[in-house]
C-alpha cells in the first residue's frame, strides 16, 4: 500500500503509543486526523508538533466512547479529507490492581465500566462510524492495538499490572478483529497488535511499574524472553508494516510481547531415552 499522501485516524495520538505511530505516519507523508479528549497539557503539545507540519493534520476534541461525537468527527474528517484509508484503533484505558486495588474500594466506582467502553465498546463505535469512508478507498488498512492482558488475564506477575475488567475487554477485541477482516474484504484489511509490557503502556514509564516492588519487576522482565520492555516507537514500527507492506495478511493477530507469554515454561534438556 503506497501510504504518501494517504488520509489516516490515529486514536490515543496525545502520548506513548498513540503518539509514535502519529509521527511515523507523518513522517511518511500521511495526512492525520488526531482526536484528543484527556491529558489537556499533552493535547496542547501535540497540536503544537503537528500544525508545525505542512501536511494539514487535524485536531478533534472528541469523547470517542460518545456516538453522536464519534459520528461527528467522522463527518468533519470526511469534509476536510475527502476520504480515510487508514485506522489505528489505538484508545484503551485499564487500572492496574498495584495502583487502584479491588473494584469495591469506593474511589473504583465506574472503573470497571470505563475500561468496557473505552478498551472494546469505543473502538467498536470508531470502526462502525468509518466504515463508510473506509469502503470508499481502492485500498485501506486498520490495525487494532489490543493487549496480551487478554491472553493471561489477573495471573502470574502480570497480575499486579492487568485488571480483570481490561483483561475481559482485551479479551473481545479479537473477535472484533476476525468480523471486520470478514467484513471489510477484499478492500480493508484488518489486523490486530497484541501488545506485552511496552514503556509507556504497564512498562517502566507508567505510574503502576514505578511502585512495583524490585521483585516484582525483575520477575515481569524474567518472564519476558528478551529481558526488557518494549517502546512505542517498536509498536509504530509494527503498526508500519500492517499498513504499508502486509499486503496479503488480514483478520490476523501479531503478538508483540518481547515472549511474555512463551516465558513462564522451560525447555528441559532432552532425555537421553531408554531405547
Amino acid at each position: 500500500m503506497k501510504i504518501k499522501n494517504k488520509c489516516a485516524l490515529v486514536l490515543g495520538a496525545t502520548r506513548g503509543i498513540g503518539l509514535a505511530v502519529a509521527r511515523e505516519l507523518a513522517a511518511h507523508g500521511v495526512r492525520l486526523a488526531l482526536p484528543r479528549f484527556d491529558w489537556p497539557e499533552d493535547s496542547e503539545a501535540v497540536r503544537e508538533e503537528f500544525s508545525r507540519l505542512e501536511a494539514g493534520h487535524l485536531m478533534l476534541e472528541t469523547d470517542l466512547r460518545d456516538s453522536c461525537q464519534v459520528r461527528e468527527m467522522v463527518e468533519r474528517i470526511a469534509r476536510e479529507f475527502g476520504g480515510l484509508h487508514i485506522l489505528v484503533n489505538n484508545i484503551e484505558r485499564g487500572g492496574m490492581p498495584v495502583v487502584h486495588g479491588s473494584y469495591e474500594r469506593e474511589v473504583n466506582r465506574g472503573q470497571w465500566q470505563m475500561e468496557m467502553e473505552t478498551t472494546l465498546h469505543a473502538k467498536w463505535l470508531v470502526f462502525e462510524h468509518c466504515l463508510p469512508l473506509l469502503q470508499k478507498a481502492d485500498q485501506a488498512a486498520v490495525v487494532n492495538i489490543s493487549s496480551i492482558a487478554g491472553a493471561v488475564g489477573r495471573s502470574g506477575p502480570a497480575g499486579l499490572i492487568f485488571n480483570d475488567g481490561y483483561a475481559a475487554a482485551n479479551r473481545g477485541i479479537s473477535s472484533l478483529t476476525e468480523t471486520w477482516a470478514r467484513i471489510g474484504a477484499p478492500t480493508i484489511r484488518v489486523n490486530e497488535i497484541m501488545l506485552g509490557l511496552i514503556d509507556t503502556r504497564h512498562g517502566r514509564q507508567t505510574r503502576g511499574w514505578k511502585i512495583l516492588a524490585e521483585k516484582d519487576r525483575k520477575e515481569l522482565l524474567a518472564h519476558t524472553l528478551l529481558g526488557r520492555t518494549g517502546t512505542p516507537e517498536e509498536v509504530a514500527g509494527a503498526v508500519m508494516f500492517l499498513v504499508r507492506d502486509a499486503n496479503f495478511m488480514t483478520g490476523s493477530v501479531i503478538r508483540l510481547d518481547g515472549g511474555y507469554l512463551l516465558g513462564g515454561e522451560a525447555v528441559p534438556p532432552m532425555p537421553g531415552g531408554v531405547v
